[in-house]
């Protein structure tokens, strides 16, 4: 018994100081978000133990010693720690993993998912570096946008595929934007809605775009603005205006705030035309994007805008040559009055946006747009037509000699229009599997006031004409005359008019496999109910159903293919515009305009010269019916508030970008259209927007020594549009078409700092990006004209058109900073 004891003593004293010669580690393992990590390696010297599904673990080491903990899993960077515990310690120890990042080489991911649905993604760094006129978003899209075109470099507006300016939807984070009513001219619309240095985010469709997008019948401009991640402030300043961009996020990065200002002037352009003016304009605007997340769920979102057109005009004189090498013939044009336009909008969104599970988003948005319109002019034109002396022997070579009286012309306005658009939208998303299902229902009240007085008086040698389709017509001087002094345009109108608006959707995509072919499937619909009603109107409803479909595939080829087929029904319910006809009657019978689309196309990504390269094709079919005429005099619209016509428009586009030159990407782009209607069953003629051809290049380049010293060319090449006829004038009668447009921009810059390129020098410390520049606009000074000043001579009973040409020749220099 004494020897079983002494053993069980024994024993008891071993273990005791086996015991007491270890230590404890333990803790929980999380990552960079303090998320606990499951089934991590805790290992010493090949003994360990792993973490739970709460990141927890506890592993026994040796007490007394320096010892290295190794913490490993697969998706997170090794992490190790040396450490030593005392004798029968417990040590407590929480490390936080970092992500791992590994290149894998030869191994290219694409999400090919925009390409499907015909979406044209434009980035945004092209936008800011383009030279353009009228630099923006729009600028980029009348050169690389397939389908687009435009023929006025002081416009925003662009037609897209035989359609005009109201036939293109424009969203500014989901948000629609609208264009102004009353602008005329370019030089009167100033800067476009959209500020590129708050972008992050262009897409752009053509055509047979997806049921979740709006009603209109040509194209789609997606916008998404961005969200700061830092302090950041942008300046820019050039002779014709200038930018600050203020980005800031506060509260732990909950609150993110982008404001942007702008100015614009445009004095250079109009001094650069055949017309001597004083001119006046500033184009002010100032925009706001704020998003607060209150948890990882829900965030609300505001977008606001302001601005303040300006437009002070009072032409002096003009002249204009025109005609032939061998009858060169001269406008002479003396002035008296003045023009006062101003253009003044408001426009406010609120978002609200709720991620109910990683399955349903739900978000809810209210808007108001305001814009107050006036357009205010009295200008007294005397004219006169004389010939050019073209001998260059002779000292007066270049002079106007023998100019012959002609008449005068008075134009009157005092127009005013003030809008107010309000709506309140909800869109749910709904994942499930491999289908997305996507919803919405917006209601939207519009309010127009519209005052009209115009009229115009045309004197022709003394002698007072009146309207063409008023009798009985006036013969003077061959026979007396007598009767009241009529205007020759005359347009007087008061318009009270209220649409209610309720449309919605419903959309089903879907991705799938073939073997190793990919598919991509959507399915959607829309509906659109309104009624017009106003002071003096017989109320109407009016009702339409929209389907449209899409499918694309990518073959398991060794060639980067997509091809893809889409098309529908796509109406465009009449706005305000669309129901006022040309003497300011509004007709609440207009149907909404109809146009089937049937799109094929073709994405092709290749290499050449072993550098990236990307071939873009699509061919297109569109059937109008219930068209509503219209005519196009320089950047305004005027419809006949009738649905009398029939239209097509059919045509080709291509597009080649790639990296022409190492590390810059340049685009060579092409288009072909065909479009016409039939008005009143008399035939088929050319549309006002028949842009037959188009070419156009948008080059990037650098001196090889020197490549912070870089090159921007932007050519364009349109042929001309049937236009210039007066606005009285029977399209069937009058279809001669407008000089070819031709214009080419170019842009030198010297870039001292950005992301690319490094600098050490003292002075360049404070800033993230500093360069300089200038622009040479219409660089071959080519003389294009999108309109005709008609002269009307009583003697001759003939009226000649005088080209108004667009802006020459101009030169710009340019500052650029970010801090």
């Amino acid at each position: 018994m004494k020897s079983i004891a002494t053993f069980i003593i024994f024993l008891f004293f071993f273990t005791s100081s086996l015991f007491g010669q270890t230590a404890t580690i333990k803790g929980i393992v999380k990552d960079e978000g303090g998320k606990p990590i499951e089934n991590v390696s805790i290992t010493y010297n090949k003994k360990g133990t792993a973490s739970n599904n709460k990141g927890e673990y506890s592993l026994k080491v040796p007490s007394g010693k320096m010892i290295t903990i190794t913490f490993s899993h697969l998706t997170f960077k090794i992490y190790t720690k040396r450490i030593r515990i005392p004798k029968g310690r417990t040590l407590t120890f929480s490390p936080k993993l970092t992500t791992k990042t590994e290149k894998l080489k030869d191994v290219v991911v694409k999400d090919n998912k925009e390409k499907a649905q015909g979406i044209d993604k434009i980035d945004i760094k092209i936008v800011k570096k383009l030279p353009s006129a009228n630099a923006g978003i729009e600028g980029v899209l009348k050169n690389i946008g397939l389908g687009v075109s435009g023929n006025n470099e002081l416009s925003t507006q662009y037609n897209v595929r035989g359609g005009n300016y109201d036939e293109n939807l424009v969203y500014v984070n989901g948000i629609e934007v609208y264009r102004p009513f009353l602008v005329r001219s370019g030089q009167q619309e100033g800067l476009s809605f959209v500020n590129p240095n708050l972008t992050q985010n262009v897409k752009f469709s053509a055509g047979g775009f997806q049921a979740k997008y709006g009603d209109k019948l040509s194209s789609v401009l997606d916008i998404t603005y961005r969200k700061p991640q830092q302090f950041g402030l942008r300046v820019e300043a050039s002779l014709l205006g200038g930018s600050l961009t203020f980005e800031n996020v506060s509260l732990q990065n909950r609150l993110s705030a982008i404001i942007g200002v702008r100015y614009r002037d445009n004095s250079l352009f109009v001094n650069s035309k055949d017309i001597e003016a004083n001119f006046k304009p500033n184009f002010t605007d100032v925009q706001t994007y704020i998003s607060y997340q209150f948890n990882e769920k829900f965030n609300l979102d505001f977008l606001g805008t302001f601005s303040l057109n300006n437009y002070d005009y009072i032409p002096v004189s003009r002249r204009t040559v025109f005609g032939t090498v061998t009858d060169t013939k001269a406008l002479i044009v003396n002035y008296q009055g003045k023009e006062n336009d101003k253009y003044l909008t408001v426009f406010g969104a609120l978002k609200a946006n709720y991620q109910v599970n990683d399955n349903l988003n739900i978000n809810l948005t209210a808007t108001t747009y305001n814009t107050q319109e006036e357009e205010h002019f009295d200008i007294l034109a005397f004219y006169g037509l004389g010939n050019v002396n073209f001998d260059l022997g002779s000292p007066n070579a270049g002079d106007v000699e023998f100019v012959q009286s002609i008449g005068s012309q008075l134009d009157h306005a005092r127009n005013d229009l003030d809008a107010l658009i309000s709506n309140i939208e909800a869109k749910a998303t709904l994942k499930k599997g491999d289908h997305i299902f996507e919803f919405g229902a917006k209601y939207q009240i519009e309010d127009i006031k519209d005052r009209i007085i115009e009229w115009e008086v045309i004197d022709s040698a003394g002698f007072s004409l009146r309207p063409p389709h008023l009798l009985p017509r006036n013969d003077e001087p061959y026979e007396p005359f007598t009767g009241p002094i009529v205007p020759f345009i005359s347009t007087r109108a008061m318009n009270s008019v209220q649409i209610n608006r309720i449309s919605g959707f419903a959309q089903w995509s879907k991705t799938s496999y073939i073997n190793d072919h990919q598919l991509w499937y959507n399915l959607g619909v829309r509906a659109q109910q309104w009624k017009v009603k106003g002071d003096g109107l017989i109320s109407d409803n009016h009702t339409v159903i929209s389907p449209r479909v899409q499918f694309a595939i990518k073959p398991d080829w060794e060639k980067d293919m997509i091809f893809r087929v889409s098309g529908g029904y796509y109406y465009q319910p009449p706005f305000y515009r669309e129901l006022r006809d040309s003497l300011g009657i509004v007709h609440p019978e207009v149907k909404a305009q109809r146009s089937i689309h049937f799109v094929l196309g073709n994405e092709y990504s290749l290499k050449m010269w072993g550098r990236p390269f990307k071939l873009v094709t699509e061919a297109y079919y569109k059937s109008l019916t219930d068209v509503n005429p219209f005519t196009i005099d320089n950047v305004q619209i005027r419809y006949r508030a009738k649905n009398n016509a029939k239209a097509f428009a059919t045509g080709f586009d291509a597009r080649l970008n790639g990296e022409f030159v190492p590390g810059t990407e340049s685009y060579f782009s092409f288009g072909y259209l065909l479009t016409k209607e039939n008005i009143d069953n008399r035939g088929y003629i050319s549309r006002p927007t028949d842009q037959r051809l188009k070419f156009a290049i948008l080059f990037q380049d650098y001196v090889p020594n020197y490549p912070n010293l870089k090159m921007y060319l932007n050519l364009v090449y349109n042929t001309g549009v049937p236009g210039g006829s007066p606005s009285f004038a029977d399209p069937y009668v009058f279809q001669n078409r407008l000089k070819d447009y031709f214009r080419s921009d170019i842009g030198i810059s010297y870039v001292f700092k950005d992301n690319e390129n490094k600098s050490n020098d003292k002075w360049l410390e404070k800033f993230k990006e500093f360069s300089v520049g200038i622009e040479l606009f219409n660089m071959f000074d080519v003389q294009n004209s999108i309109t005709n000043t008609w002269v009307r001579d009583i003697s001759s009973q003939q009226s000649v058109a005088i080209p108004n040409f667009l802006s020459g020749r101009v030169l710009n220099l340019k500052v650029s900073a970010q801090f």
